[in-house]
């Protein structure tokens, strides 16, 4: 997974992803977007970016999203309409 304009060191911003060269977390530029604020916003906000680096910070995000699944709700097996599912645990 190879991101040329994002960067990840412990050292800057207690080790998140940042866009490469600064100390703007990847996380902030993304939470911005989604709050309605466009790439013209961010780039007058932070003269440093680039519209590549804005992109770039999507891009990781979205990457991020495929490997990693979070439920976004607790599902209880009780509840569950598929008889085979053995995922979760009930007591009931």
């Amino acid at each position: 997974m190879p991101f040329e304009r994002i960067s990840i060191n412990p050292n800057i911003c207690h080790g998140q992803a940042c866009v490469k060269g600064t100390r703007i977390p990847v996380h902030q530029i993304v939470h911005m977007l989604a709050n309605g604020d466009t790439v013209e916003d961010l780039l007058a906000e932070y003269p440093s970016l680039t519209r590549e680096d804005i992109m770039a910070c999507l891009d990781y995000a979205a990457e991020l999203a495929e490997e990693q699944v979070t439920p976004l709700q607790a599902v209880d097996k009780c509840e569950s309409t598929e008889a085979n599912d053995t995922r979760y645990h009930c007591d009931a």
